[in-house]
């Protein structure tokens, strides 16, 4: 049971890159991730720290005993947590599909698209990332480790500094429908 949420990682990551695949037969470059900001690579270390940390919890890999030995020894949190990471790839996947041909990984300067409003956007200005968020508190809490908590404190932090650039970003781009969307619209929830 306590594995779904691990069989659910690689579905994340393979909707970013079919709805990145889509977009480019579109003719779209989706992935300008660290186009604007080359700080924007320090994320990838530590993200294959996480998922080698991860991996080596589930399948007893070589890793500091320390840093992957759980807070807690309970089964209490599996059920919620399964369900929060099932809920949160679910609103991903309907956000990424609202996001329609917007979505990018990065920030993009030159898009031409329109400011993206209806549905999950409606209830957060940054759907995709709370679906992140809440997936990776999901595993957190099904393997509750110095690890996991780490990684959840640095992404979230990683998050936060994104969605500020990206504010910025949208404000100069959509100027007064940005910023009232903004007054309508919470940041996270």
């Amino acid at each position: 049971m306590k594995y779904i949420p691990i069989i659910e990682l690689p579905i994340l990551i393979l909707l970013v890159v079919i709805r990145a695949l889509i977009l480019r037969r579109q003719g779209i470059k989706a992935l300008v991730f660290g186009v604007t900001d080359k700080s924007d690579f320090i994320m990838m270390p530590v993200i294959f720290c996480f998922l080698y940390a991860l991996l080596s919890t589930v399948f007893d890999l070589p890793f500091p005993y320390l840093l992957k030995r759980c807070f807690w020894e309970t089964n209490f949190l599996d059920w919620p947590a399964i369900i929060l990471c099932t809920c949160s790839l679910i609103w991903f996947a309907v956000a990424l599909k609202t996001f329609g041909k917007s979505f990018r990984v990065g920030i993009d300067e030159k898009t031409k698209e329109k400011l993206i409003t209806n549905g999950p956007f409606s209830i957060s200005r940054n759907p995709i990332y709370v679906a992140f968020l809440a997936f990776f508190l999901g595993i957190f809490f099904v393997f509750p480790n110095i690890s996991t908590a780490l990684f959840l404190i640095l992404f979230f932090i990683t998050i936060h500094r994104q969605i500020l650039r990206e504010e910025k970003f949208l404000k100069n781009h959509y100027g007064k429908e940005y910023e009232d969307y903004c007054i309508r619209t919470r940041r996270y929830f």
